[in-house]
């Protein structure tokens, strides 16, 4: 009798275990974080000189783009960047496009691009000591890549403000977030885990 009963419980434990993996991977599956993007550099020459229009007119920038997931690649459009005079986005100071790209999951890209300048607009935009804060925005569409192919294209638009020193470089020296102007993804994950949940504790009572 206790023979049959210890073998019950091992068997109901193994259950328990193979659906909490099951659930594991499937959360992974349904789950879909986008992209996170930094820049890392920026850079533009022509404010070290306020009195020289004929400075380089040469925009640089760098981002880093850092994929999240778990067990999906990301497969970028063209990342198409704008950088305004002001964070109320007054003038184009340049854009900068750079190739679309893949990216596998967990993994991390580094990604240069130059443009040119409007230098007339962007000296326009700087303070008395040279600092200046602008805004860069950038703008892509991606698809996620599962075991079973691509999914639809998810516009992304991301922006901050970077404050600039009066030699055209980005103040801080650590990466500054791109944050979403959209809203969140993910609704339609929070009622399909949501499903996922209560399946798993019927079928647990059903072990007891």
């Amino acid at each position: 009798m206790s023979a049959s009963r210890n073998q019950g419980g091992c068997g109901c434990c193994g259950s328990i275990f193979s659906l909490g993996i099951s659930a594991l991977f499937m959360w992974l599956w349904i789950h879909t974080s986008n992209p996170k993007c930094s820049i890392q550099t920026l850079s533009l020459p022509s404010l070290s000189s306020a009195s020289n229009l004929t400075a380089d007119p040469t925009l640089s920038l760098t981002l880093r783009l850092v994929n999240p997931n778990q067990l999906k690649g990301i497969k970028y459009d063209p990342l198409n960047v704008t950088v305004y005079d002001f964070p109320n986005k007054s003038n184009v100071i340049g854009n900068i496009l750079m190739p679309g790209f893949y990216q596998g999951y967990r993994k991390k890209a580094t990604k240069p691009g130059q443009g040119t300048a409007n230098t007339t607009v962007a000296l326009r935009a700087v303070s008395e000591n040279g600092t200046g804060v602008f805004r860069v925005d950038m703008a892509t569409a991606v698809k996620f890549k599962t075991l079973y192919g691509y999914s639809k294209r998810h516009q992304i638009r991301i922006g901050a403000d970077v404050v600039v020193n009066g030699s055209g470089v980005k103040v801080d020296r650590k990466g500054i977030r791109l944050r979403s102007m959209a809203p969140k993804m993910g609704n339609s994950c929070v009622v399909l885990l949501g499903a996922l949940f209560n399946f798993l504790l019927f079928a647990l009572l059903d072990f007891w």
